[in-house]
């Protein structure tokens, strides 16, 4: 993805099937209660098919969770790329990049969020370094915000931390036929967001 309005576009399916499909059973039924037979049943594959393309059930989920980390770093930093210099900007877009993801990418989100557990040490090391990167992208906006002015926090990092999880959140609780749309629940999170870092009275919004 490169540094342009796309972070904002969510069309058609992110995993090849076989992904797909264990997201799926992953989301219904836990890592530890799914089959490899019935991940590639619902792939439209064989066993052997599967094994082709993925050894093992670990490495299914490896693949969705590096999939997720890797388009949600993407995204973020494009929309930082596209924001400008002003730290408000730059929290406003890369905030806005969290919201959507956790929104649009909800099943690969909660999946990431509840089976880190599952994860071998080396593949969740491996995975905890792609979110703090994630983590420290948004860090390093708010405390460029603190120190012009911008924002009044006098715990930046703890309030940086304070608005990912609460973007991380929504996608335990988030469904399409709720009371408000995409672009509603943004407005209203990013509101909250901004407060948490204490944006300054008067900031365009």
């Amino acid at each position: 993805m490169t540094a342009n309005q796309n972070w904002r576009r969510y069309e058609g399916p992110s995993l090849p099937p076989a992904l797909a499909a264990a997201l799926s059973m992953f989301v219904e039924q836990g890592y530890h209660g799914t089959s490899v037979r019935q991940i590639a049943a619902g792939a439209g594959l064989s066993v052997p098919g599967l094994y082709h393309h993925f050894p093992s059930k670990q490495a299914l989920l490896v693949g969705i969770m590096d999939a997720s980390m890797d388009e949600l770093l993407d995204r973020s930093r494009a929309a930082e790329a596209g924001a400008g210099s002003s730290p408000s900007d730059r929290f406003d877009a890369v905030v806005e990049a969290l919201l959507l993801f956790h929104i649009h990418r909800r099943d690969a989100a909660f999946v990431c969020s509840t089976e880190i557990r599952s994860l071998s040490p080396a593949n969740r090391d491996a995975y905890i370094a792609k979110r703090d990167d994630e983590q420290r992208l948004l860090d390093a906006i708010v405390a460029d915000g603190v120190e012009s002015g911008l924002f009044h926090s006098p715990h930046p990092k703890d309030a940086s931390r304070a608005v990912t999880t609460m973007c991380v959140g929504l996608a335990t609780w988030y469904r399409p036929e709720g009371p408000m749309t995409p672009n509603e629940l943004v407005a209203v999170y990013l509101d909250i967001a901004r407060r948490t870092v204490g944006a300054v009275t008067g900031m365009s919004f």
